[in-house]
């Protein structure tokens, strides 16, 4: 609709209006049209963002998005400048707060898998830390400002660290990944690898090019032509899309669900260039993933931890289902198999309490009777239900799988680390429909885990690996 300058006021302000009285607000994502005369005598477009006003916790939109990429690309950098509101210094001072072990700050290279989030209240202005006071802002003040919440889960970019990396990107769930690329260097090291681990989950991926302040301009053309390479070619069919202005962001972010499109966003995080469109598309991007509130409870453990007062407390994502304080759950499986029941003593949401929890949200909770040392990453806990126990845990699973790279061939008893949601367990194979599988082969393959029982899900997708070598599949059926 192209309105003049009068009937434009006059249509932000009844959108206000009745946005208000909906208990919500809107913000003005992009405009067009006010610039020049020529525009101006053809009229104004924007883009509006509408969005409800929190009442408590529980109804927080969350978007899980992972961010990978080589050594030194700038990841925690980036994180740090996107929740804490300041810029870098070149010399690291954003990140510090973000590192988890004093290692990691003496090195500056992070080894775990870090979590840090960036609220949007509902005018879509994002929540920042008081500027100048020196003090920051809880997990709990942002929660109780914002509307939607980004929960970015920092993984590690050092070769050695890949299987942390590969737990982060399975066991999180992740809707979206940031693949961050220094300038400078090109897409080197760990970067395809992590694009490669994307492509296999099938998670749409969007690309950011940092350190365009002190990249000679050169360089940075080989690192944009090789990138859109890369993109284009057979294995990934990625359409790469430079976002360089507002309307890009909207575009992007609306078409974004579909798997090709892979925006392209270049940033300084000292200069601050470019920065305001990253968080413009961070804001406007879409929930993807449908979680099933109807199907009963199921959450993935994927840490664990014991605090003081408290007792075991255990986070994961819930995978389906709703539950409450006070709801009876089996915990499982243990080394034999088996599962135990327990109680919910309290639910956490970003360090909030919360009375329910429900499907796609990642949420702490606290177990009753519990021993800290009786549970592992991986174990799961199921719905209550004394009639119906839950489906027995088996060793053996078959899986068709397709082998990204081998260097020999793959027979039976070989072994590789699989990764499948949370679970990642040592399998070697006892059955195969081929004598054996090489790089680029498909079939199906019969696991065994060589130490515990694991609970699966039908039609989940798992990665193997080992040394240089990489497979991906999907479980087909359970084995007794």
């Amino acid at each position: 609709m192209m309105l003049n300058d009068e009937e434009y006021q006059q249509a932000l302000t009844t959108i206000g209006t009745i946005v208000s009285k909906l208990d919500s607000d809107y913000s003005i994502v992009e405009e067009r049209g006010k610039d020049s005369i020529q525009q101006k005598q053809q009229g104004i477009v924007s883009n509006l963002m509408i969005r409800r006003r929190l009442k408590s916790v529980e109804d927080m939109l969350e978007i899980r998005i992972a961010v990978v990429g080589n050594v030194d690309a700038g990841k925690s950098t980036l994180l740090g400048v996107l929740t804490k509101g300041i810029l870098d210094d070149g010399r690291g001072k954003a990140r510090v707060n973000l590192f988890r072990h004093k290692h990691e700050i003496e090195s500056g290279r992070t080894s775990s898998v870090g979590g840090e989030i960036l609220g949007f209240d509902s005018q879509s202005k994002p929540v920042m830390h008081p500027a100048g006071s020196g003090r920051k802002l809880t997990w709990e003040e942002i929660c109780t400002k914002a509307s939607k919440v980004l929960s970015f889960v920092d993984l590690a970019g050092h070769e050695k660290y890949l299987k942390t990396t590969v737990f982060g990107m399975t066991g999180n769930a992740p809707e979206f990944v940031m693949l961050m690329v220094g300038a400078n260097a090109g897409m080197i090291g760990m970067t395809k690898e992590h694009l490669g681990i994307a492509l296999s989950l099938g998670i749409p991926v969007l690309v950011v090019v940092t350190k365009i302040d002190r990249c000679p301009p050169n360089i940075l053309q080989n690192t944009i032509k090789e990138l859109g390479t890369i993109l284009k070619s057979k294995s990934c069919r990625k359409i790469p899309l430079f976002v360089e202005t507002d309307t890009d962001v909207v575009m992007t972010a609306q078409n974004f669900v579909s798997e090709r499109l892979c925006p392209i966003f270049q940033i300084s995080n000292v200069t601050g260039e470019g920065l305001h469109l990253l968080r413009n598309f961070l804001n406007i991007l879409p929930a993807q993933t449908k979680y099933d509130m109807e199907q009963p409870f199921h959450y993935e453990i994927n840490e664990t931890y014991s605090v003081p007062f408290v007792g075991t407390v255990v986070s994961g994502i819930m995978m389906s289902g709703v539950i409450h304080v006070g709801d009876r759950v089996v915990i499982g499986p243990d080394q034999s198999g088996n599962f135990n029941v327990t109680t919910i003593k309290g639910i956490q949401r970003k360090r909030v309490t919360v009375p329910a929890a429900r499907a796609g949200q990642s949420v702490t909770f606290a177990l009753k009777n519990i021993r800290r040392n009786a549970i592992r990453k991986g174990m799961v806990l199921l719905h209550y239900d004394k009639e119906n126990p839950p489906a027995k845990c088996s060793t053996r699973f078959e899986a068709e799988v397709l082998v990204l790279y081998h260097s020999t061939t793959i027979k039976e008893k070989y072994q590789a680390m699989v990764h499948c949601g949370s679970v990642r367990q040592t399998a070697s194979i006892i059955g195969m429909e081929k004598q054996l599988l090489r790089t680029g082969d498909r079939g199906m393959v019969q696991f065994e885990f060589v130490k515990n029982p694991e609970y699966l899900t039908i039609g989940k997708r798992m990665i193997f690996r080992e040394g240089r070598t990489k497979g991906i599949g999907k479980v087909t059926r359970i084995l007794e």
